[in-house]
């Protein structure tokens, strides 16, 4: 990781404060032990660590309410991230990568939370389709992708989803027609993160037969004619990237555009999903413990009853559930990770029970959070309510968790 150990030779550090309001982020350097997210890790991975913690504080959150408020993608913030070596952080560095770990990968998206959960999230979906045509393409599709998605001077999206199918993603309908040197589309998808304003879409369409084994997948390049985009939708969080449905109109895409071959699109997908699944739920784990911090500086300075909030002992035990959860739901991810990283057999179930774990106690984690604020805690100003609003579609994506009890109670169920 190149870009990333240059800072870290030269002692790239920046001063952070603790901060309530929203224009400004909780401080690092006031973790308590208990939650302290860097216990367990190497040296190297503190070095990461502590760099995406700086970035999130100064390039991240105090823009994160700006962000939200105006619907701003903040391209140049996220190049500025992708000169650290977070534009593909595990893509192999023969095409630009930072070639890091899945756990490596779930400590840096975690930081990086701290400081906008939406644009974090955006950043991991980019990731995640980075690392799909890096392991699934060809040299030459590596070759003509990857280094400009690592480097973020092109962005891309990930496109599964259509208006007719969600969690069944294997009855998608969108058609891909061989005709010649060329694959001719039609259909629609839906909820595309960064559609419309993103470069690169790995889009997984139907080539064959109905189910997943008539699934391909093809990179579709914006400008692409028969490319449209509807929309850009208005949502309840997650405003710092945009998103619109996609239509495709007699969409004409090379065929030497298709990843793998054909037929495959659907355990590429999958595939790609499973480290979604930890990187969202990494995302979700940094929402908690900025969250938790806002909370017990407000309780720490709050007075009501003639004294701090902090000596009240229902909100002190209340205070010790949420470090306890918080903690639980990061050793799931980081143990996922490790799992997902080592190709284990147990590492599909793991993902899953760490996206369905740590996105419902860290959801819980900040609403709890904001609860400790009191009416505050429902204002603008204060940071709490947008991690809030940001991390509750984390129990929707990369696979609902209603999805993620179906995997888990399946192998419960028909293993003996």
């Amino acid at each position: 990781m190149a870009a990333l150990g240059k800072l870290v030779r030269l002692g790239f550090s920046i001063c952070r404060n603790n901060r309530l309001l929203f224009n400004k982020s909780p401080s690092r350097r006031g973790i308590a032990s208990c939650i302290d997210p860097s216990y367990g890790l190497t040296d190297e991975q503190k070095e990461f660590q502590k760099v995406a913690f700086d970035f999130a504080a100064n390039e991240m959150a105090p823009h994160m309410a700006e962000w939200d408020q105006e619907e701003i993608f903040p391209v140049e913030t996220m190049r500025k991230a992708a000169q650290l070596g977070f534009g593909g952080i595990y893509v192999q560095p023969d095409v630009g990568g930072s070639g890091l770990s899945r756990l490596d990968t779930s400590v840096i998206f975690e930081a990086l939370s701290t400081g906008c959960v939406s644009t974090t999230a955006y950043i991991s979906i980019h990731n995640m389709c980075a690392w799909m045509i890096d392991t699934f393409g060809n040299n030459e599709q590596r070759e003509k992708y990857c280094p400009d998605l690592c480097s973020m001077e092109k962005f891309a999206s990930y496109c599964l989803t259509e208006p007719g199918s969600g969690s069944d993603a294997a009855s998608l309908l969108t058609t891909a027609q061989l005709k010649g040197d060329h694959y001719i589309l039609n259909g629609s998808k839906a909820f595309i993160s960064g559609g419309g304003d993103t470069d690169v879409y790995v889009v997984m369409c139907r080539t064959g037969q109905k189910g997943p084994k008539g699934i391909s997948c093809l990179v579709v390049e914006k400008g692409a004619p028969g490319l449209s985009f509807g929309k850009k939708e208005k949502k309840v969080g997650w405003n710092s990237q945009p998103t619109r449905a996609m239509i495709f109109e007699d969409c004409a895409v090379p065929v030497t555009n298709r990843l793998g071959e054909e037929g495959q699109g659907f355990n590429i997908a999958m595939r790609g999903l499973n480290g979604g699944r930890i990187n969202i739920a990494s995302c979700s784990l940094g929402a908690a413990h900025a969250s938790i911090q806002l909370a017990r500086d407000h309780l720490l300075v709050r007075k009501q009853f003639g004294t701090t909030l902090s000596n009240n002992q229902f909100l002190q035990f209340k205070l010790a559930e949420m470090a306890t959860k918080l903690v639980a739901s990061r050793l799931l991810v980081r143990e996922a990770a490790t799992a997902l990283q080592e190709n284990r057999a147990d590492a599909v179930f793991l993902c899953s029970m760490a996206k369905l774990f740590a996105t419902e106690e860290c959801f819980n984690l900040c609403n709890q959070a904001l609860q400790m604020h009191g009416g505050y805690g429902y204002l603008k100003d204060y940071a709490v309510q947008q991690f809030v609003r940001d991390i509750r579609v984390h129990q929707i994506l990369e696979g609902t968790n209603e999805v993620m009890r179906m995997i888990i109670s399946r192998n419960l169920l028909t293993e003996s």
